[in-house]
């Protein structure tokens, strides 16, 4: 779940649907690319000010949803994990760099949506969860409550 981000002079929950289809729209996707994109994301979370409180995949497209900081635009955060979750995945996978014939894996468009704090983010989740032929849930957040 989405948490409040403090900082020095200012607090917030900004809260982004990204999709990115996979490179001609191909049906790439398969476990052990779940398995790569997942490590990867949550090690980008170390090193970005980011956090991937959902992650799904579909055959040929994958749903984020990611809380980032004000000071990074919609099109850092698209860049730092399309760099990052490409690199990765072409290196630990490389029948998939002949599948896109040694090209991108990602095409060169996505898509980007706000979602709101109170009573959207879960409507978002049931969208990434029931749209398209066949999701499989990689990463769901979820943090140990004490009381």
């Amino acid at each position: 779940m989405s948490e409040y981000i403090h900082k020095r002079h200012n607090v917030t929950v900004l809260l982004y649907h990204l999709v990115f289809p996979a490179k001609y729209r191909r049906a790439v996707i398969d476990p052990q690319v779940d398995e790569v994109l997942r490590d990867v994301c949550l090690q980008i979370e170390d090193r970005y000010q980011l956090k991937f409180l959902e992650i799904g995949t579909d055959e040929d497209h994958v749903h984020f949803l990611v809380q980032s900081v004000p000071t990074y635009a919609v099109t850092k955060l698209v860049t730092i994990i399309k760099s990052i979750t490409t690199r990765e995945i072409f290196r630990s996978c490389p029948h998939i760099k002949k599948q896109l014939w040694g090209g991108e894996f990602w095409s060169d468009g996505y898509f980007a949506s706000t979602v709101g704090k109170h009573g959207d983010e879960d409507m978002i989740k049931n969208y990434v969860q029931n749209q398209g032929k066949e999701y499989t849930k990689l990463h769901d957040d979820r943090q140990l409550a004490l009381f």
